[in-house]
């Protein structure tokens, strides 16, 4: 199962104007979500500028200073990753770059995992949905209304009709929503 999971603002955007995402912070109960989400995944497909700023994770130890941030850092070392990218042409870590098409190689990463993949990177993301290969969105929608930036959902031809499977609200006011492709659509 592919997953896409992002934090937008309420008018659906992942990043303000100027690229910031400075909004999307999370708190205590937020990250210990997050680490949950992370330990169920068995591989985790990422665009660039995704994998740039997940890699201080991997890099930094200033960022283990303290046990959820230490037991982040060792899940996401450990998950394998595959890097979509244009400009790389090398990455670190228990990552790859792709070598061939986006189809190709989800495919060939769902099949070296029963456990969930997820997917990030707005363009990345947004290509999976439009090729209607994402099964599952957690979106993490933030109270702040940016007015533009990247936007989470991609155009699409045609509508994609979801299910409501899950919602949670945290203490910082952020509303998880777990949504799947409704039955019998693509």
């Amino acid at each position: 199962m592919l997953i896409a999971s992002m934090s937008v603002s309420v008018d659906g955007f992942i990043t303000d104007r100027d690229g910031g995402i400075g909004w999307t912070a999370p708190t205590e109960d937020r990250f210990r979500f997050h680490l949950e989400q992370t330990r169920e995944l068995g591989a985790h497909l990422l665009g660039r500028k995704l994998y740039e700023t997940m890699l201080v994770w991997e890099t930094d130890p200033s960022l283990r200073d303290g046990e959820l941030c230490t037991e982040f850092a060792d899940l996401w070392t450990a998950l394998p990753k595959v890097v979509f990218s244009r400009t790389l042409d090398r990455v670190q870590g228990n990552a790859r770059l792709a070598q061939g098409p986006l189809t190709d190689e989800i495919a060939a990463v769902l099949a070296t995992t029963d456990k969930p993949v997820g997917i990030g990177g707005a363009t990345l993301a947004g290509a999976a949905i439009e090729l209607g290969l994402v099964e599952e969105f957690h979106v993490f929608r933030n109270p702040i209304v940016v007015g533009g930036g990247t936007p989470f959902w991609p155009p699409v031809a045609e509508p994609i009709a979801l299910e409501l499977i899950e919602t949670k609200t945290f203490g910082s006011r952020v509303v998880f929503e777990r949504y799947r492709r409704a039955q019998g659509t693509a």
